[in-house]
């Protein structure tokens, strides 16, 4: 710990935002990368519907009064199935009620209803007989009969006319029971006058939300009484209550006093335990997020026979649960696999950043639309000169059998088959034969002209490097080189290869670039140990093979590093924009791996023919969560339909015959009935049975999912599953 009480840990990118002095203590939430001083943007909370969202310019003064934030955090959220959006939700039945046509039960009222006046009016006329009233005869006394009664001519009257009612309203409950008078009610009268139910219910003080009762039955009355106000007010927003439950959490497990928690909340407010960057929230928003469940809005589930009852019409939330088991999506150009799915998600997982729960790496193409610079720590744009950070090659690693084989799947990752002992294995033995005695000579990995120059056996590096064992007296490295230098122009040598592909990035665009000599800022992925959010733009115009093997180079890199992560609560995740040629077979074995760490990747592609074929089915069943969008190929939806089975469903045949008449009166109405109708006398027979179907066939992928939707199917890390859905990504 420092002087101040912080942790010492502060990511291992260079230059990190020191600490002012004084500055309040971050629990929760260590500091992980450079940004803007405490205190930096904010944003007041958004309309009572939806979570707060910034709606002012930064630095805009907080709205006065906090009922909006209250009325969002107070807003039920139930438990609900996987996918379902629970701000707000109001849960439906599992199976959908047998519900009456209209038609019919308008018709069936009608109906019973005059059949009940008919015989309300038959009974009046007496067509029916008197026999209705012998109830009245054997119940009554004599003295209240006739008009010299003990209760005189109006007592009388009243005494008949009571029982006539009695009689009716029998009637019309029998009546009513049969014409279904109830549904009519509910469905067609009650909905006029029904008020609409407000947001938010009474609640019991002990379970609002708003009082912080766990900080009071833990003993920090006065930190939960200054979190309140600060509700109240309007200086609190949806970022600082996530961000101070974090903190929270920190306590419980022990990881941080109480004491510490308390006075800094005391002296902060809805300020304390800021993310190192002094954000309080995103510079804007475009999607619809709840930081109470964790969720963002991607759209609305249609209200569909082929969707689960309970899903229809309800709307569709991703969150860490879901995302742990990796997203994989598919669509082509223009179907908005960036905009509608990877930018929500994006901007979701950087506020999970800020309020300490999350790290963040958004990789795409440069310009891609994949949210502003200063919604992210650390920008690393590849061959942009004005870069202010640089990549790793190496991943931050020490280990040259480690950095070997993180460089090796970069490098030739696509072209191994997916079968052990394939090119991958032999180019990490080659890889590592060279880096471990640069390294021992040179004290780092050697730079990217470097690398060519020892992987082309060029002889003047060669000779110093050799030269620098023997002086060091490093036998075993000096063996090493020497088995380099054996299987260099040797039949199935991969050195050759490994080199071409290293050439990709021994360009003038990347000069400045990969630097081993720490001349530059690098950011490496050993980071995700803290809340950063990253972006890196990849050179896809006029390199885009060196941006495929970047793209597997952070793949592997994330592999690697969230496996090693001593604090696996944080959820880390990478989302990569387009992964073509990023889908290896080391690449789907790491991707398996990545829900056991709290981890997960966002996948896009633009057709499953840019993933080897073996792959294709590996891949998506190490995707706990899949998505075809609108005009996928059939081809592409055969892969979906295969990986999301059949199900049992109820099939019904109808089958028309003709009715042959044999007596000639049956025929003259048979006649009489087609010059009416124009159409032979028929029997109808229907025949019900349990099939097994695809849930959605291929054809149906490629040809029945409308523009702006997409079939989506989710598995939370618990297990539980959702079948596909169809989606409005609009909605």
């Amino acid at each position: 710990m420092d002087s101040d009480g912080t942790p010492e840990a502060r990511g291992t990118h260079a230059n990190p935002v020191p600490r002012p002095a004084g500055a309040p203590e971050v629990p929760a939430v260590p500091p992980n990368g450079p940004g803007e001083p405490p205190g930096g943007r904010s944003a007041p909370p958004g309309g009572p519907a939806v979570p707060p969202r910034p709606t002012r310019a930064p630095g805009a003064p907080p709205m006065p009064d906090g009922s909006s934030f209250m009325t969002w955090l107070r807003t039920p959220r139930p438990d609900a199935a996987p996918g379902v959006w629970r701000f707000g939700h109001r849960p439906r039945p599992a199976e959908e009620p047998e519900e009456i046509p209209t038609r019919q039960l308008l018709s069936g009222a009608l109906i019973a209803f005059l059949v009940g006046w008919l015989i309300w009016s038959l009974l009046q006329n007496g067509y029916l007989g008197n026999w209705w009233w012998v109830p009245f005869d054997l119940i009554i006394p004599d003295a209240w009969r006739g008009g010299d009664s003990d209760l005189g001519e109006t007592g009388t009257f009243i005494v008949y006319q009571g029982y006539e009612l009695l009689v009716a309203l029998g009637i019309m409950v029998g009546v009513a029971r049969l014409g279904r008078w109830g549904e009519v009610w509910r469905r067609f009268v009650a909905p006029r006058f029904r008020r609409p139910e407000p947001q938010t219910a009474h609640r019991d003080p002990q379970d609002d939300p708003a009082q912080w009762n766990e900080l009071r039955a833990a003993g920090a009355v006065d930190a939960a009484e200054r979190l309140a106000a600060e509700a109240r007010s309007g200086l609190m927003r949806d970022v600082d209550h996530a961000r101070i439950l974090r903190a929270w959490q920190g306590v419980r497990t022990g990881r941080h006093s109480l004491a510490t928690f308390s006075s800094t909340v005391l002296r902060d407010g809805a300020a304390a335990c800021l993310h190192p960057s002094g954000e309080r929230d995103l510079p804007a928003r475009l999607a619809r997020h709840d930081l109470v469940t964790g969720q963002v809005r991607l759209g609305t589930t249609v209200d569909d026979t082929r969707n689960p009852y309970a899903y229809r019409g309800t709307g569709l939330g991703l969150g860490p649960d879901l995302l742990g088991t990796s997203l994989v999506a598919v669509g082509p150009a223009g179907s908005g696999k960036t905009g509608t799915v990877v930018r929500p998600l994006a901007e979701s997982l950087c506020l999970h950043a800020l309020a300490g729960r999350a790290a963040v790496v958004v990789v795409g193409g440069a310009g891609a639309g994949l949210g502003p610079a200063d919604a992210y720590d650390v920008v690393v744009r590849i061959g942009n000169q004005d870069s202010e950070y640089d990549l790793d090659l190496y991943g931050g690693t020490a280990d040259p059998d480690e950095a070997a084989a993180v460089l090796a799947e970069a490098l030739v990752g696509d072209l191994a088959d997916p079968h052990p002992g394939s090119d991958t294995r032999r180019s990490t033995t080659v890889l590592a034969q060279l880096l471990g005695p640069f390294r021992a000579v040179h004290g780092r990995f050697p730079s990217v002209p470097e690398l060519r120059q020892l992987l082309d056996g060029a002889p003047g590096p060669f000779a110093a490097l050799r030269q620098g064992l023997q002086d060091s007296g490093q036998e075993s490295l000096l063996r090493e080189l020497d088995a380099r230098e054996r299987q260099m122009g040797q039949p199935g040598d991969v050195g050759g290869v490994l080199a071409d592909r290293v050439a990709l990035l021994d360009r003038p665009a990347f000069a400045s670039f990969f630097d081993t000599s720490g001349a530059t800022r690098p950011f490496t992925l050993k980071a995700l140990d803290h809340p950063v959010r990253v972006r890196i733009d990849l050179p896809e115009r006029g390199h885009a093979d060196a941006s495929r093997m970047l793209a597997r180079l952070v793949l592997a890199q994330f592999s690697a590093s969230v496996a090693v992560r001593e604090d696996r609560s944080l959820f880390a995740c990478l989302v990569l924009d387009d992964a073509t040629g990023v889908v290896t077979p080391e690449g789907v074995r790491g991707i398996q791996r990545l829900r056991s760490g709290n981890a997960g990747v966002v996948l896009t592609l633009r057709t499953l023919d840019d993933v080897a074929r073996p792959l294709r089915g590996p891949l998506l069943g190490a995707t706990g969560c899949r998505m075809a969008l609108s005009g996928v190929t059939p081809w592409d939806g055969q892969d979906f339909a295969e990986v999301w089975g059949k199900e049992w469903t109820e099939a019904r045949d109808v089958t028309d015959r003709q009715i042959i008449a044999e007596t000639p009166a049956g025929k003259a109405v048979h006649m009489l009935r087609r010059v009416i109708t124009g159409k032979a006398p028929t029997a109808r027979a229907v025949t019900v049975r349990q099939v097994e179907r695809e849930r959605w066939s291929a054809s149906e992928l490629a040809h029945g999912v409308p523009a702006g939707h997409a079939v989506l199917s989710l598995t939370d890390v618990k297990g539980e599953h959702a079948p596909p859905l169809l989606v409005d990504l609009r909605g």
